[in-house]
């Protein structure tokens, strides 16, 4: 019996709309509206709830860092204005520490460039390698001069990889940006 109760299609009960003479009141609040509405209501009621359990069961004598530094008006935390909070030997103390600490890092940048520049002074100006021939007398070394000239020497510069000269470009503009 009841299978066939639940074969036959019910209505689907629908919420009414707003009546038209009650628009100018603003929108209707259905029910799921009404459900949203209710559970925020009671999340923030809970949240209350608690904190005011805490602040029942807090414990007086309790110390905080923050109680130095503040003080309390009309119920509220204010923290305290601190102008001086330093002396002036401090102050002084602290301005030489600063002066100190930039004058060590402007020393180690120096030397940083001059390590550099040392590196890529190396790296640029290589010596060139002279084989010295001796020769018994001059005809013998205008033989080896000529010799010499037919072969080719290949250029320095054509045997770097493009990844040591992308390096050594990358160095140079390093150091022209600290030298500036």
């Amino acid at each position: 019996m009841s299978s066939l109760r639940n074969a036959v299609p019910r209505p689907a009960h629908k919420e009414r709309p707003q009546p038209s003479s009650r628009k100018k009141f603003g929108i209707l609040e259905k029910h799921k509206d009404y459900v949203e509405r209710a559970k925020a209501f009671h999340v923030k009621e809970d949240t209350l709830r608690v904190l005011r359990e805490k602040a029942a069961n807090r414990n007086e004598d309790e110390f905080y860092f923050k109680m130095v530094n503040s003080k309390t008006v009309d119920g509220v935390h204010r923290p305290v204005n601190e102008d001086n909070k330093y002396t002036q030997d401090e102050l002084i103390l602290m301005k030489t520490q600063d002066m100190g600490y930039v004058l060590q890092k402007l020393q180690s940048e120096k030397k940083k460039v001059e390590k550099l520049s040392a590196n890529l002074h190396l790296i640029d100006h290589k010596p060139a390698n002279k084989h010295v021939y001796f020769a018994e007398d001059r005809e013998e070394a205008k033989e080896l001069k000529q010799q010499l000239s037919k072969r080719k020497v290949p250029s320095t510069s054509d045997n770097i990889p493009d990844n040591l000269k992308r390096k050594t470009e990358r160095s140079y503009k390093e150091l022209e940006a600290k030298e500036s």
